[in-house]
This record gives structure tokens, sequence and C-alpha cells, in this order.
């Protein structure tokens, strides 16, 4: 079916949007996915980011194909024709709920940025409901999309506290596992990371680090893992390092217990689920004080190192910094891990987003 669309999108679009809906007809969602009108990938394959909303939502309303009532996208995973697909939907009575994550800007993207924000900007504009994942999420795209006039909302990522859950025991008795996981586009990540660790082992021989996820910024991936085996070994700190790759969604939970501490180091992150999955684990956060974590992780969940907004150039966290916040952090990882797991639970139960995805369905049928 994508392959139909690609080929002849003039009549496969004469096909989509709403058929009539009587009452008590169930709601008919589609995801408006890069390979759409096809479903979007489900929770059996290794899917992060906007593909993993797609797969959590259609577990509650499947996919619906072309013929929908409402096509939800989120900003990073999406068809680059969306606007398109969504207007002449929304002739028909259709209805687009878009979700905003990060923008394209200067220091993460370089060259082109403009031109990657031209889809995203005619989708904001052009959806009956935005969700904006964090106020830092709406301030880039009001400020690298245009500021929209029509109804949206803050709506925070989410994450089923009934399946992230603190480990039992200890994982590491007298050791201080940090976790650095999410997908490692920019080598800095690592890199601050290590060079925070070097420092710390200086001072402790019980510090070890655990690093999850796709190694990927380089476009040869045996590359990306060479230059994390070489920096790790400059460092001094190889036999602390574990490089673990990829991983399933059902497997998320049983990696975050593996650890005490969740080191984020990613600047200007717009709003890393991977830090409310470690919040719900009981997992204290250390990070860069920037982007949207902040606002996950409050004033008890952990420790951020404080840094400036650059929309021009990466500003990665000082190790020593990093160091120095792990240290505060260790002292009353106790305290700062129950914070974690209560935060974690009022403020991001996926039960509290699904529920707020019922009533904003239902509000732009009525």
């Amino acid at each position: 079916m994508g392959r139909d669309f690609a080929s002849n999108p003039r009549q496969v679009l004469s096909q989509l949007g709403a058929l009539p809906r009587r009452p008590g007809d169930p709601l008919r969602v589609s995801y408006g996915h890069a390979g759409f009108p096809d479903p979007p990938p489900g929770l059996d394959t290794i899917v992060y980011g906007g593909p993993l909303k797609y797969s959590y939502l259609q577990q509650h309303w499947p996919h619906a194909g072309r013929h929908f009532d409402i096509i939800y996208a989120v900003s990073t995973s999406h068809r680059s024709d969306l606007e398109r697909i969504a207007r002449m939907a929304q002739r028909r009575g259709g209805k687009l709920v878009w979700n905003q994550n990060g923008v394209a800007y200067p220091a993460w993207h370089g060259p082109g940025w403009e031109q990657s924000n031209v889809p995203l900007s005619k989708a904001l504009h052009a959806a009956d409901h935005v969700l904006y994942q964090s106020n830092f999420c709406k301030l880039g795209a009001d400020r690298f999309l245009g500021e929209r006039n029509g109804p949206w909302e803050i709506l925070y990522n989410a994450v089923d506290t009934t399946r992230f859950t603190p480990a039992e025991v200890d994982p590491a008795p007298g050791q201080l596992v940090l976790l650095l996981a999410g997908s490692h586009q920019q080598s800095y990540r690592l890199e601050s990371a290590a060079r925070a660790v070097e420092i710390l082992a200086r001072q402790s021989s019980d510090v070890r680090l655990l690093v999850t996820g796709r190694l990927s910024w380089t476009s040869d991936p045996s590359e990306a893992t060479r230059s994390a085996h070489r920096l790790v070994a400059e460092c001094g700190i190889a036999d602390r390092v574990e490089f673990v790759g990829p991983y399933l969604q059902e497997d998320a939970p049983a990696m975050m217990r593996r650890a005490h501490v969740l080191l984020h180091t990613q600047y200007n992150d717009a709003c890393p689920s991977v830090v409310i999955e470690a919040m719900a684990c009981g997992l204290p956060v250390v990070y860069s004080h920037s982007g949207g974590t902040p606002e996950l992780a409050g004033d008890d969940a952990g420790v951020g190192v404080p840094t400036e907004l650059n929309w021009e150039q990466v500003v990665p966290p000082e190790p020593q910094a990093l160091a120095e916040a792990v240290l505060q952090v260790a002292e009353r990882r106790a305290q700062y891990a129950e914070a974690a797991r209560q935060r974690a639970v009022e403020h991001f139960d996926f039960q509290l987003w699904l529920q707020r995805h019922r009533e904003i369905f239902s509000e732009l049928l009525s």
C-alpha cells in the first residue's frame, strides 16, 4: 500500500479520509508514519522515539489504513507529504493530530536545516490539534516553524509505570553503575560520559558505565563502534564500560534495572523518553540542564549540569561537572531514587497520557 501511494498519490489521496460515522461506531485512527498507509511497526521490533508512540497507540486504536476519522502523526517519524494527506482528509471530515518533538536547527542539523523544517511547519499549521512534547519543544517550534494559531497544549511523553519499575534488589552491590542510553547520533554524548567516568575512576574503584542503544554518529556503524572502543581505552576505563547495543522495548525495564543512575549527556534533548523510563525504574538522572530534560526531572529526581541555550552550536556538558553531579546524587541516591519514581508515577504515567488522547479525539469529533 505504501508503494501504491508513492507511485500514484492522486489515486490514493482520493480514497483517503473519513467515512460516514454512526453513533456507537468505533473511533478509526490512522498513523501518518513514513510508510503510511501501511501500519507502523509493532513493539516486537526495535523501535524508539516517534515509532514507539505509534506502537503504543495502535494497541488501543488499531491502524485504520486509508479510511480514518483521525490521522495521528509524530514530527520525528512521518510522511513528508503529510500536510497534503491531511488537507484532503479534512475535506471529508477527517482530523489531524500532530505530536511535535524537536525541530531542525543549525547546531543539531547543520546545513539544510531550513529545508528539513518545511514539512514540519506545513503539518503543524495544518493540524486540528498540536501536542508539544515539552515547553522546550514549543519554544523551538515557535522560533523555527512559526507560532501556530490553532489549538495546542503541552503533553509530555509517557511511560508504563507498571512495567518500568525499580529493581527489587541492588543490581550491583558495592558498585555505582551509570547508564548511558538512547540514540547516540553525536559522538560527544559518549565522550562526555567517558571523560566523566575517567574522572570518577581516579577517586573510586567502584564506578561502571553501561552503554545501551545504537552508536550511529557515522554512516558506518562499525566505525562508530571502533571509535567508541578507542575512546574508552584512551580514557583508561575499558574494563569499566560495557556496550550493550540496541534492544527490544520489552527488554528496556530489565536493562534500566541493571544501573543505579542515568547519565543523560545530550544537549537540548527535546523530551527524552529514556529519562522518564529511567525515573520510573527508580534511577536518578544526571543530565545536561538544557532542552526539555529539566522539565522532566524537576527539582528532586536528579542533578542538572548548568549550560546555556544555543541554537548555533552544541554545548556538551563538561565532564568535571558531570562527575561532581554524579557524586552529589550518589551521596543521597536512595532519596533521589524515590523522588524519581514518584515523579514518573504522578506526572508521566502512560494511562494519563492515553486518557488525554481519548479526550482530544472525542473533542475533535464532537
